[in-house]
């Protein structure tokens, strides 16, 4: 009997999100990281059929990448051709040791990891150890998924202490057993407060427009401040708007995007994204300024991403018959079981419970344009660095 591979890219965001002014795009592999992610993304939410959704990009593509580790064949081939680029090409693991270096380190907010545990009784195949530590820099860890609760605790410590503590409690009883040979980890932790906080007496229930046509009372945020934004139009003649919100140091932000009118359906915009897209986003708004509505809202999404990524050609992994992960184990058959995500998001006028603050805010007369956020809309939260999505998502209902 084959034993499963449990892959998991379960990825939590705590605190709260805004976006920072557009920087250099990262390099090519962080840029085919970004697109791979979000046509996933893309691809994940049109079969749940609409809803509050949220994801993260680099979380799926991280795991995914260290899968190519793992696999030969055609398993990595049609991962690779998903991806767009091979963890084997010249500058590939480099590329990627210094996109991981900058997403977080000392201090930071924000924290990204990767993780890979196998079975203390796999026995591995030759130079599978070297490939690990040349593209993750670590050899993968050992663990006794004989037994479940031993082996959560591992896990669970290991994400807790990857991400600052934000993350806790990662992963849940049955997750993995006595047949996981191994497990990959990708956890994703931000916290942080906007760089210009929504005052909270501005805050009123006002009408939400939902997908329907029906509209319900929400908590909406809103702020008059000189902010980057821009008005698109897709391939299609869909007009939107997009604004980006930084976060306290710059190098993050919340971009939100709504097509200009309401009756539009949140889908014809999302069908247009992909890596370049929103990197057009980021290099081509303005800055003005602009009254800004923006619900509170509080999302938290469990993904199975088994048929997202078999719709982009990566099948092989998932089929016993066909499964080749001889890179990793040539002595016993292994295919790939489950492949998951999960996470959190919370959005609210300051970032953090600990910045909270009430204060009186006082308009000219002479009104900004609004951006007004009352209707469907796409969030993602970049880092401006090197390009990678962190989180993306959608609110339909807040």
């Amino acid at each position: 009997m084959r034993a499963a591979l449990a892959a998991l890219a379960w990825v939590a965001l705590a605190g709260t999100v805004a976006p920072a002014a557009g920087g250099p795009a990262g390099g090519r592999v962080a840029r085919l990281a970004a697109d791979f992610g979000v046509r996933l993304f893309r691809e994940a939410v049109g079969r749940r059929g609409g809803g509050n959704a949220v994801f993260s990009p680099h979380g799926a593509a991280a795991v995914l990448a260290a899968l190519q580790l793992a696999t030969a064949g055609p398993s990595r081939r049609q991962l690779e051709a998903a991806m767009g680029f091979g963890i084997d090409e010249p500058g590939v693991a480099l590329e990627l040791r210094r996109l991981r270096q900058a997403l977080g380190g000392p201090g930071s907010r924000l924290a990204a990891a990767e993780g890979l545990f196998v079975a203390r009784e796999l026995p591995l195949a030759p130079g599978a150890v070297a490939r690990f530590v040349q593209a993750l820099g670590r050899p993968p860890a050992q663990v006794a998924f004989g037994q479940p609760q031993r082996a959560r605790d591992v896990l669970n410590a290991w994400v807790q202490n990857h991400t600052h503590g934000s993350i806790r409690g990662f992963l849940p009883p049955g997750a993995a057993g006595p047949g996981t040979r191994l497990l990959l980890a990708s956890a994703v932790g931000f916290g942080g407060s906007w760089l210009r906080p929504f005052p909270a007496a501005a805050t009123r229930r006002r009408p939400f427009h939902r997908p329907d046509g029906s509209a319900a009372p929400a908590p909406m945020m809103e702020q008059t401040a000189r902010l980057r934004h821009g008005e698109f139009v897709t391939p299609q003649g869909l007009e939107y708007d997009v604004a980006e919100l930084p976060y306290g140091g710059g190098d993050v932000s919340m971009l939100v995007a709504a097509p200009a009118r309401r009756h539009v359906p949140l889908a014809a915009l999302a069908g247009a994204l992909d890596g370049a897209l929103v990197a057009a986003w980021a290099a081509n708004m303005t800055r003005a300024t602009r009254v800004l509505v923006l619900p509170r809202f509080s999302l938290e999404t469990a993904w199975d991403l088994r048929a997202p990524l078999e719709a982009m050609g990566v099948r092989a992994v998932f089929q016993p018959a066909a499964a080749d992960f001889s890179a990793l184990c040539a002595e016993e058959p292994l295919f790939l079981a489950q492949a998951l995500q999960k996470v959190r998001i919370q959005v609210n006028e300051s970032g953090t419970e600990a910045a909270a603050a009430t204060a009186a805010v006082v308009y000219s007369r002479m009104a900004p344009p609004e951006i007004r956020m009352d209707r469907p809309f796409l969030f993602l939260v970049r880092h401006n660095p090197t390009g990678t999505i962190l989180f993306m998502g959608q609110v339909t209902d807040p």
